[in-house]
């Protein structure tokens, strides 16, 4: 059995998960997410506990054991307490600014660069180079996260750029360094 596919995992309470056939609904107080779950994975709900299990030890159907836990129990998390990454920007002239729901960026171009959040996402900016992305949904805050750091990737050599908060940028030496 896969290690993180059989544990258990349990609804807490406000939380209302679902299992209709092969859709998993979970609503609680941020939001309501719902996920369909793949063809040879069977989902149960006990007791306020949640069960995922698999027919057999094919490598496919192990893989998306692990896989079905561990994105309801993602659910489940993002509707109770929400996700957030934190992005730090580096650089001189390089800033970030809040224009209403959307982002104007100011990272070294000839132009600003504005981003609009998606459905269910929030920014929040802390500090001119501190920003923060907030909603329920890790895969879609992961992803707006890493469309924000591409504006502009950290410089290998100055350390200049978009980055996650206590990422590590590994520095080459220029020109001089033998």
């Amino acid at each position: 059995m896969s290690r993180i596919g059989r544990l258990p995992i349990t609804v807490p309470g406000g939380v209302d998960l679902s299992v209709d056939g092969r859709q998993v609904t979970v609503k609680g107080p941020k939001g309501e997410l719902s996920h369909t779950v793949a063809e040879p994975i069977e989902v149960a709900l006990e007791d306020g506990t949640v069960t995922v299990t698999r027919p057999d030890d094919i490598n496919v159907n192990r893989a998306l054991h692990g896989l079905t836990r561990t994105l309801i129990n993602n659910m489940v998390v993002g509707v109770t307490e929400g996700y957030k990454k934190t992005l730090v920007i580096q650089g001189v002239g390089y800033r970030v600014a809040a224009k209403g729901k959307n982002l104007e960026f100011s990272l070294g171009y000839s132009h600003t660069i504005t981003v609009e959040p998606p459905e269910g996402i929030t920014f929040t900016v802390e500090r001119p180079t501190q920003l923060i992305v907030e909603g329920i949904d890790k895969q879609k805050v992961g992803e707006v996260a890493a469309n924000i750091r591409k504006l502009r990737k950290p410089d290998p050599y100055k350390g200049k750029g978009v980055r996650y908060e206590g990422e590590q940028i590994r520095r080459k030496v220029g020109k001089a360094g033998k």
